[in-house]
């Protein structure tokens, strides 16, 4: 078992109050830093830092239930498309609704949209907090294999629901004479069934994500993992991970932590999915739920380390970059061999370094100054 010295309550040194707020300051000034900066090296490269940091937060989520819990989902994409829709769902029909229109005024820092953004993700967090509730709980008795089909068949459900819903293509007057709910085919409800797109996929979304709130989101979900995984609960969790019957002998609820792990990596998916559904230039699509998109994530986990916060966020940030890089030589015809490069590296990373770059460690372990002895 690998063990965390510094986790254990006594061992940290005493510090000042005030450095309790360095951590939420520091995540300030690094969201103000990126999106101030980052724009005068031109749209592509806002683009690209904006899918790093959403794809860092997809990462830090699952890191929170394959690796700390030592479970293996294959299905948090579905997560993320969850509370990705539901939050689209509300800013858009909120926007038209009461605006008339969803257009977003572009480069704003922290507008009323982006108010509204933030009210839509912790909308969308709790909706895929709730599914994952619905998928942990049944799931306790399932581990290994059978635990991934069971994820990877809730993102098929949903993935097939998305495309039975209604188009969401309506004016402003449209909008206020169409009731509530609906079972007529010619004048359906806009609340239910939810007029999301189908397998057209969900358009005209408010674009109100910027590098701001992609990166404060960053930080606070990092701050979160941090938290979590050097706290008593985070120890309980490692400790199922490691050997679960004897975690249950030591008085470890095990069945409620697993749930709970369920639910704070949805909630978080939830989060990654609203800002990549409200991304410039993003169409949300049902396929976005698929097995593709949860591979890419499950990858740069495994990457990083089972259990390393800053080793998933190092492994988003490569392998969004690779991907970046493939996306420039698709004239070259290298664009479809990207899924067999990644399945390869993850390959050789199990034969190499199965525990990944930095297994249960972080990357500041490595560092003379803050390593320790046993970082291997």
């Amino acid at each position: 078992m690998q063990t965390l010295d510094y986790a254990i309550p006594g061992t940290r040194p005493t510090q000042p109050g005030w450095v309790t707020f360095v951590p939420p300051l520091a995540v300030l000034m690094l969201a103000l830093l990126m999106h101030y900066c980052v724009p005068f090296l031109g749209a592509y490269a806002e683009r690209i830092m904006t899918d790093m940091a959403i794809a860092m937060i997809a990462a830090m989520s699952l890191t929170i239930v394959n690796g700390f819990t030592g479970q293996f989902s294959i299905g948090h994409a579905a997560f993320m498309a969850l509370g990705g829709y539901t939050a689209a769902w509300c800013s858009y029909y909120f926007c038209l609704r009461y605006w008339g229109q969803t257009a977003v005024v572009p480069g704003t820092l922290f507008g009323t949209h982006q108010l509204i953004l933030l009210c839509c993700a912790l909308i969308g967090g709790a909706v895929a907090a709730g599914a994952g509730w619905v998928v942990g709980l049944p799931s306790l008795r399932l581990r290994g294999d059978y635990l991934a089909i069971v994820t990877l068949g809730f993102g098929e459900i949903l993935r097939v629901l998305f495309q039975q819903t209604n188009s969401q293509a309506l004016s402003k007057p449209e909008l206020a004479n169409r009731p509530l709910f609906g079972s007529d085919p010619t004048n359906p409800g806009w609340v239910f069934p939810p007029g999301v797109g189908g397998s057209l996929g969900f358009t005209d979304i408010p674009k109100s994500t910027n590098l701001f709130l992609c990166y404060l989101l960053v930080g606070l979900t990092f701050l979160f993992a941090y938290r979590l995984k050097f706290s008593s609960l985070g120890r309980a969790l490692l400790s199922i991970r490691e050997d679960e019957i004897a975690a249950e002998a030591m008085g470890v609820n095990v069945t409620r932590l697993k749930v709970r792990a369920f639910m704070f990596a949805a909630f978080f998916a939830g989060i990654a999915g609203t800002l990549y559904a409200h991304q410039s230039g993003t169409t949300l699509r049902p396929i976005d739920s698929g097995f593709i998109r949860s591979f890419d994530i499950v990858i740069m986990v495994v990457l990083g380390g089972l259990g390393s916060i800053s080793g998933a966020l190092l492994a988003a940030v490569i392998i969004t970059g690779v991907t970046a890089a493939l996306l420039g030589l698709t004239d070259y015809g290298l664009l479809p061999y990207r899924m067999p490069v990644f399945a390869l590296v993850l390959i050789l990373m199990m034969i190499f370094r199965p525990k990944g770059l930095f297994g249960v460690h972080e990357i500041w372990d490595y560092l003379p100054q803050f390593g320790r002895k046993g970082a291997k």
